[in-house]
């Protein structure tokens, strides 16, 4: 493992916890909110990764997130930039695949190995 320094790619992720009752349609998801997203964004996006939860920790544990969704952008700035313009749209098709509110995360990488 080597520990990285300060890397000017930022991490965007959306954690969808997971509760009783969640919604979350997959099928609305991978075949219309994403690729409306990624049209919007075009080339600001570097690299677009999807988690689906499927388990916790404990044995017979539930998964903490229903999805965690990443997106890579060159900076905040960038991210902040290819985003103002459709934020609005993005979030108002949420609700066509699910209930649960997303927790917004911007992270940069520490640690490859």
């Amino acid at each position: 493992m080597r520990m990285k320094g300060k890397t000017e790619m930022i991490k965007t992720t959306l954690l969808y916890p997971n509760h009783d009752g969640a919604r979350f349609d997959f099928d609305y998801y991978e075949n219309s909110h994403l690729p409306m997203v990624l049209a919007r964004l075009g080339s600001a996006i570097k690299h677009i990764g999807i988690d689906r939860g499927v388990a916790g920790g404990a044995p017979n544990a539930s998964s903490p997130f229903v999805v965690l969704a990443h997106m890579q952008f060159e900076s905040v700035e960038e991210f902040q930039r290819a985003m103002a313009p459709h934020l609005e749209h993005i979030m108002q098709d949420v609700p066509n695949f699910t209930d649960i509110v997303p927790v917004p995360m911007i992270s940069t990488s520490i640690l490859e190995a």
